[in-house]
């Protein structure tokens, strides 16, 4: 009576050794454009643009355009607010609690404060040239800005309105991530290097190579496993970092021209949006593992981008781009140079 039961799971191990080996991967989420938002040219001409800044809870969404903010309708995408007088801005940070933002305006070496109601200005307090990126900090409740050419950071009291400190950083900071229990990690692009920042001590704990990545710009972070997920330039490269040991735990290629990074805790997806009109999205597949998901085509010069976690779209802004100038002697690598008036955000969707 055992025989043929024998027979058959002989039989069912054999064919099991015939056929490949699969390992489960997440499917891909099929993101597609829903949107383009045109927003016009802002005053004082030329074009330029930087960070988004997605406030899901306000559902708002801030938009880095030369000498003015412009703010969206997560929901809609009409526009319903612009802060301006402003000479060349770069980061947004809100701090929810006190209803207030806060603008990096690196031109002017300044943080503009402004209510985040009614978004008029309502205070400027002074930074450093090249004032860049910006966060909050909720564990010790300051914002931070980062100076690229100055090697510092801005340290802010958001109820004062008034700098703290400016903590040394040793190099050129770029994009920073912050991990809610007092420590701050950023890019130092000009050493190739990662710094951890205490927020309650304001001081430089650690400093840890990117190689076998590139220049580094971009960050996002995993809180719960602890991990950093870092953008680099030359080589193009998502390099996966211990966020306690600084230790390299993979790289994969990217397109050229990363310049913003996100990690969406509920579907474990790492976006990465690159100047080539690129959004590559990867899986955390473990906490020392990513997969390559989908990359989604979208329009030159998209470098910066925002997330809603609500709806799960995406942010990317750019403009329409002219062909580059002839090379010179002077400038032997001409870009091609955004046309004044066309700046406009791209939504994507699942």
């Amino acid at each position: 009576m055992k025989r043929p039961s024998i027979l058959l799971a002989l039989s069912c191990a054999a064919l099991a050794t015939m056929l490949p080996v699969t390992h489960a991967t997440p499917p891909g989420p099929g993101y597609h454009l829903i949107k383009t938002v045109p927003l016009g040219a802002a005053p004082g001409g030329g074009e330029y643009f930087d960070y988004v800044t997605v406030d899901a809870a306000s559902r708002r969404v801030y938009l880095s355009h030369g000498t003015e903010v412009k703010v969206l309708d997560a929901d809609n995408f009409s526009v319903v607010g612009t802060i301006s007088g402003l000479k060349r801005c770069h980061g947004v940070a809100i701090v929810p609690e006190l209803g207030k933002g806060f603008i990096t305006d690196g031109e002017a070496a300044t943080v503009v404060m402004f209510d985040t109601t009614s978004f008029k200005v309502t205070g400027e307090i002074k930074s450093f040239p090249d004032t860049d990126a910006i966060i909050y900090d909720p564990a010790s409740r300051l914002v931070f800005a980062f100076n690229g050419d100055s090697k510092n950071a801005t340290v802010i009291d958001p109820v004062k309105g008034a700098m703290v400190k400016a903590v040394d950083l040793g190099g050129a900071p770029e994009y920073p991530v912050a991990d809610g229990e007092g420590m701050i990690y950023d890019n130092i692009e000009d050493k190739n290097e990662v710094v951890a920042l205490d927020t309650k001590t304001l001081t430089v704990k650690a400093r840890w190579p990117v190689a076998p990545g590139g220049t580094p710009v971009s960050m996002a972070m995993d809180r719960t496993h602890r991990r950093l997920f870092c953008g680099a330039r030359g080589p193009q490269k998502l390099v996966l970092m211990d966020a306690d040991s600084g230790k390299v735990l993979q790289t994969l290629p990217i397109s050229a021209g990363v310049d913003a990074n996100v990690f969406e805790p509920e579907t474990g997806f790492v976006f990465v949006s690159t100047r080539e009109g690129k959004v590559h999205i990867f899986h955390l597949d473990s906490p020392d593992k990513l997969s390559e998901v989908e990359t989604v085509s979208t329009e030159y010069g998209a470098k910066t981008m925002g997330l809603d976690p609500k709806t799960h779209n995406i942010f990317v802004t750019t403009a329409q781009f002219g062909e580059a100038p002839p090379a010179t002697a002077q400038n032997p690598h001409p870009g091609r140079r955004p046309i004044p008036g066309t700046f406009h955000v791209l939504v994507y969707g699942r």
